[in-house]
């Protein structure tokens, strides 16, 4: 009798984790691509739900066009690139996702044919649900023209004579912009909000892996080089701060919040990401903005 006991006692766990596992596995995952210039443009831009869409048991890919070999004022080349190829797949692993660096060097980045065509096979090989990349008007020309080439991959990956080695996707995927400040021709438009309070320590851990950026390169870039702390939890803590800045709510993205969260919930959310949608992709009603974010309560 106590064995039988023990063995019903069994089959419930072993029910309860098959029950667990099928919660957190969805059955078809959304599939996110992001497409940065250098290696930690997309950890910035979408660091934050690639976590949540980690944790939820869907599948995100970051992608750098190029190498990053020159965003270093000490080092640079293949010493500078090897360096931030090991940091990006360091944050990817952090993050929970996969993560590519093209061989394109930095600073020099052209919408070539040939550059257009690796993003569309990335693209199609991941069977994309969301594309996100830079808007066209960037200080940095790497970022104008990430955003120029997979703008100009939008329509072309459902086009079946377009590299046709790789078959085409058979509907078009929702294509989405990074946040920026610029205003000129045209300011962002804060169409998609996330909530990314409770997960921002987990994209900071993620950005930490960029050590040659985040506490060397762009510090000096600002003139700040010397704020940067020397103990690892102190730094860690120094970028926390710059992040919160940096995520910070807005009232035009208030006003994106309450549409998707209620007013509510909005008011509770500290820290997001946000994102514009591109007229180049699909064009989603709010229910599919819903579906393809799922954390949106």
């Amino acid at each position: 009798m106590k064995r039988y006991i023990l063995l019903i006692a069994a089959i419930c766990l072993f029910n309860g984790a098959e029950a667990q596992t099928a919660k957190t596995q969805p059955s078809s995952p959304i599939r996110v691509i992001v497409f940065g210039a250098h290696p930690d443009d997309c950890d910035l831009g979408a660091g934050g739900i690639a976590t949540i869409y980690s944790s939820m048991g869907h599948k995100v890919k970051f992608v750098s066009l190029t190498n990053g070999d020159k965003g270093h004022q000490d080092i640079g080349g293949g010493e500078l690139s090897n360096r931030r190829l090991k940091e990006a797949k360091e944050a990817g692993k952090r993050f929970g996702i996969e993560y590519d660096v093209l061989d394109n060097h930095d600073g020099e980045l052209l919408p070539t044919l040939e550059n257009r065509l690796s993003v569309i096979r990335l693209i199609r090989e991941w069977n994309a649900d969301i594309v996100i990349a830079p808007r066209t008007n960037d200080y940095h020309p790497d970022h104008r023209t990430t955003g120029v080439i997979v703008q100009d991959a939008a329509y072309l990956v459902i086009v079946p004579n377009i590299l046709s080695s790789v078959p085409p996707l058979t509907k078009n995927p929702l294509f989405l912009y990074f946040r920026d400040r610029f205003q000129r021709p045209n300011p962002f438009r804060p169409d998609i909000a996330i909530d990314i309070t409770a997960n921002l320590a987990k994209k900071v851990n993620g950005l930490d892996a960029h050590v040659s950026q985040f506490y060397e390169w762009l510090p000096w870039t600002n003139q700040d080089l010397e704020n940067v702390p020397k103990d690892t939890e102190a730094r860690k803590k120094w970028l926390l701060a710059a992040m919160e800045k940096r995520s910070a709510v807005t009232p035009e993205i208030r006003v994106s919040l309450d549409k998707w969260y209620g007013k509510e919930k909005a008011e509770q959310v500290k820290q997001v990401e946000v994102f514009e949608i591109c007229e180049y992709g699909k064009q989603p009603s709010n229910e599919e903005v819903k579906r393809l974010f799922p954390m949106i309560p």
